[in-house]
């Protein structure tokens, strides 16, 4: 085989590149090469980074040998995002994704034609939700903060110090070390104006800072997996086309198919659409705030649209209080839970508050089976915290088979049955599983 000429060739290539990943790789030349890829800003973050250390071991399950990774974001034109008319802002979002997938690609060619290995996970989709449950393969968000190209604002999107948020982020994983990295921002360019909280349709953005998952997922992602989800089993659960127009409107049917033929859209997505953060974006607000609100949130607020809500969530309450021009759409988020690990820990995403305003309690859970777990859920002063274990006294305590759980929560079995069946059994007041219950409507 060594006298092939495939393997002559390729033994005088590697000879000739002898040590050059050996020593490691100058930074300037990688940064120069991201941006000539054509990448608006990047940064770079070792493996062994602090901030990475709840994502290790996914990073390195995903690219064994990664060593150093880059972050590069993309900007977005602000205008077509401000826009009421939703399909201008989903094509703004979708034609830059598309750039974040190819400068990505493209800076992976680049670097293998180097010798260097690298991996370009997705921007955003496709999503994983068939291996752990996670909807991602790679969470850009804190790497991009590690890596120096921003910090995140109270809307939880991150704040590009020059570009705002508008942006899209990219990540590559590489098995080479730099001559130096990036290190986060030492401020924060959010100005905490609270435009992403009055422009928000459904309040998933406090005031306070506090900040509802659910609401957000359950409304600027109707289109995506959850959403659509709930969208398939309308269709199934309809015996004719007459109740199923009943349950959904054409203008709803022909956005779902708008979403399937061109990319899922985002309902709202208002919070980035008003943020004035940013050392390009902010000279308007500065100028002229009132101006600024009139010409950029208000007309947000005042567009008659369907705002979609799961019942009895504070979304609800809120959308029917604050913005009653607005068309409620009571659906269910699709979320489904596939694990006992996956429940306990979306227990604080799918937390709401307000209907938890006057439940101060201790549970107790012991999950046996297939999957065993214990669990202690504090609930008082309208926050919720999540232990593993049985900490301090319950003031209720619930032991349940953990696949009659998961089956429970997704409405395959009733209760009456699980708890004849011994599969569920509880100790305490049983008005405290009514009031927890109303914590996590779905």
């Amino acid at each position: 085989m060594n006298d092939h000429p495939t393997v002559k060739m390729y033994s005088m290539k590697l000879e000739a590149a002898h040590g050059t990943h050996s020593t490691p790789v100058d930074t300037q030349w990688l940064r120069d090469l991201c941006l000539q890829a054509g990448a608006d800003d990047v940064g770079f973050v070792s493996i062994g980074r602090t901030e990475l250390d709840d994502q290790r071991k996914d990073i390195m399950s995903l690219f064994p040998e990664a060593r150093t990774l880059i972050s590069f974001v993309c900007k977005m034109n602000r205008e077509p995002l401000r826009s009421t008319a939703r399909s201008v802002a989903n094509a703004e979002f979708h034609h830059v994704i598309d750039d974040v997938t190819h400068i990505g690609h493209q800076i992976v060619k680049e670097l293998e034609a180097q010798g260097v290995k690298a991996l370009n996970p997705p921007a955003g989709f496709p999503m994983e939700v068939t291996s752990t449950g996670k909807a991602w393969v790679i969470s850009h968000k804190p790497i991009a903060v590690a890596a120096g190209l921003g910090q995140i604002g109270i809307h939880r999107n991150v704040i590009h110090p020059k570009f705002g948020n508008f942006i899209l982020l990219g990540t590559v994983l590489t098995n080479v070390d730099l001559t130096t990295e990036s290190q986060p921002i030492d401020y924060n360019p959010c100005l905490e104006c609270k435009l992403c909280v009055a422009a928000c349709p459904v309040g998933a953005i406090g005031a306070d800072g506090h900040f509802n998952f659910s609401a957000c997922y359950t409304h600027n992602y109707r289109e995506f997996s959850g959403g659509f989800t709930d969208w398939v089993e309308t269709i199934t659960d309809s015996k004719n086309s007459k109740e199923y127009r009943a349950k959904v409107n054409d203008a709803e049917t022909a956005s779902m198919w708008q979403s399937l033929s061109f990319g899922a859209n985002y309902k709202a997505a208002y919070c980035l659409s008003v943020c004035p953060a940013g050392e390009d974006v902010i000279g308007p607000f500065l100028a002229d705030r009132k101006n600024f609100f009139q010409e950029v949130a208000k007309p947000l607020q005042d567009k008659k649209e369907m705002v979609y809500v799961v019942p009895r969530s504070d979304a609800e309450e809120y959308v029917r209080k604050r913005f009653p021009h607005k068309q409620v759409r009571l659906v269910s988020n699709g979320l489904r839970t596939k694990s006992i690990r996956a429940f306990l820990a979306g227990l604080p995403h799918m937390f709401q508050r307000n209907q938890a305003k006057d439940l101060a309690a201790t549970y107790h859970f012991t999950f046996t089976g297939e999957e065993e777990a214990q669990a202690t859920v504090v609930i008082q002063n309208k926050t919720i915290s999540v232990k593993a274990g049985h900490i301090g006294d319950a003031d209720f305590q619930l032991i349940a088979d953990s696949q009659t759980w998961i089956r429970l929560l997704a409405k395959e079995t009733g209760t009456l049955s699980a708890v004849i069946s011994g599969k569920i059994r509880t100790k305490g007041p049983l008005k405290l599983l009514k009031a927890f219950s109303r914590c996590f409507p779905s």
